[in-house]
């Protein structure tokens, strides 16, 4: 198992990362900067909470308890592939192959500024691979292809 250390400065180096690149990901939320957002995946030991007025990420082992005003809680690749609006992200919900609570206003404001932005996660991570990025990106490529398809999905 991942010790929680090395899982929280990964998570934070990419949302870092992920900010660099859109420096303005969440200029679009108003005053739902303040709110806090837990992502819960279903299927993976980790749990994450951003407050985007700070910028910054908190992760925790999931079933820990994480403050929110919001959560949306379902599969890691949906939530990952809804960060990078390559899914319908009401068809998902509505679905309930993700759930969401809380404040409902906040996660509409976040899938908008998200959809705003065309984020690639894959590329985004590769980077970290310096002259092997090529490679990485492509192998994660056929991961996420692959992940969505387990869900029944295509990547958009």
């Amino acid at each position: 198992m991942v010790p929680l250390p090395i899982a929280a400065r990964v998570a934070d180096l990419l949302l870092q990362q992920v900010l660099k690149i859109h420096p303005k990901l969440f200029d679009r939320l108003g005053d739902h900067a303040r709110t806090r957002f837990a992502f819960i995946p279903s299927d993976f030991p980790f749990a994450f909470s951003i407050r985007p007025v700070e910028r910054t990420l908190r992760t925790c082992r999931n079933g820990s308890p994480i403050a929110a005003d919001a959560t949306i809680t379902g599969p890691l690749v949906l939530m990952l592939a809804l960060a990078e609006g390559r899914v319908d992200g009401d068809a998902v919900f509505f679905a309930r192959r993700l759930l969401v609570s809380g404040d409902m206003e906040a996660v509409l404001a976040l899938r908008n500024a998200l959809d705003d932005n065309e984020i690639d996660l894959v590329k985004t991570a590769a980077r970290f691979a310096g002259p092997m990025a090529r490679s990485v990106t492509r192998a994660f490529e056929i991961i996420r292809t692959e992940a969505l398809k387990r869900q029944g999905l295509s990547w958009n």
